[in-house]
């Protein structure tokens, strides 16, 4: 029962991180950018961001802690976990990281230039958030594609 339930919590923490970052980076940030001036368009991912970034912090909680309960139930240690985990956890922790950094440098100053209507300076930290959640978006598909192989006998 508890393999199960970290399997599908897992997963869910999985698709909501990597769906979303999917879903903002490929289909929201292209049309903000052609039908929003920066004062909306900023705006708009100050409050996108405040809504998905607390679903966020549950993946990066829920995502190791059933990953390594998933590790110790399923193959009773890190020695004799197959290599695809191994890359997926190693893949995840930078994916974490680049979270981390993102919330607390880039969408701290963001939504602080927001808040003083410095649109330059919004838009600066705008395009770092844009380009480490592409990064991130790229890492997670992959772990997504290893996760999938590596089960798979690949």
């Amino acid at each position: 029962m508890t393999e199960s339930i970290s399997i599908v919590l897992h997963l869910l923490s999985a698709v909501v991180w990597v769906g979303g970052m999917f879903f903002a980076y490929m289909f929201l940030r292209p049309v903000a950018a052609s039908q929003l001036e920066p004062p909306a368009r900023l705006s708009l991912w100050v409050g996108v961001f405040k809504k998905f970034f607390p679903f966020v912090w549950l993946s990066i909680l829920f995502l190791p802690l059933t990953g390594y309960l998933m590790i110790y139930t399923i193959w009773g240690s890190m020695g004799a976990t197959p290599v695809y985990v191994h890359t997926m956890n190693g893949i995840g922790t930078v994916m974490i990281l680049i979270y981390l950094h993102v919330y607390f440098a880039p969408f701290k100053r963001l939504k602080e230039a927001v808040i003083k209507q410095d649109w330059p300076e919004g838009g600066r930290n705008l395009n770092i958030i844009r380009k480490m959640v592409g990064l991130n978006t790229l890492l997670g598909l992959s772990v997504i594609i290893i996760a999938s192989a590596g089960r798979m006998g690949f």
